[in-house]
């Protein structure tokens, strides 16, 4: 009889125990997903500014294609394109981690692009170059829909 009065008041206090360990856990708490910050987003559109000029400039560059003056379409790329693979750096460096592999992945099309173009004008082939002046135009255009706006 002493047994059976013990285990009815162990049973008691493990269920008060078990109740207090329940309530005071509580539901976790729910973490936003990371956002960018103001500043972020102004740094970002300060580089992407620039790229936008590039693809404002980018049909003097068809037309140094179309005029196969592959002298000019080199100095172009070495010229006023010449800082492009910096900028895009700088803007893939300062995305969140889920934007960065879309990006990633345009950036590196677009350079690879412009490497073609390149060697398009190293060899005379107009077909090459304009067919990766589109692939530089597109990713271009791809890469500044892919960043953040304020």
């Amino acid at each position: 009889m002493f047994k059976a009065r013990y285990r009815s008041i162990l049973a008691i206090i493990l269920a008060f125990v078990a109740t207090v360990l329940v309530s005071c856990g509580g539901a976790p708490t729910a973490t936003k997903p990371p956002t960018y910050t103001p500043a972020q987003i102004e740094r970002i559109q300060q580089y992407a500014s620039d790229l936008e000029k590039v693809q404002e400039r980018l049909p003097e560059l068809a037309k140094l294609i179309q005029d196969e003056n592959w002298t000019f379409v080199k100095n172009f790329i070495r010229g006023p394109l010449g800082e492009l693979r910096t900028n895009l750096s700088f803007v893939e460096r300062n995305l969140l981690p889920k934007d960065k592999t879309k990006v990633h992945e345009t950036s590196q099309e677009l350079i690879e692009g412009l490497i073609l173009i390149d060697e398009a004008a190293d060899s005379r082939d107009y077909k090459k170059a304009i067919r990766n002046f589109g692939v530089v135009q597109r990713e271009l255009r791809s890469f500044l829909e892919l960043t953040p706006q304020a």
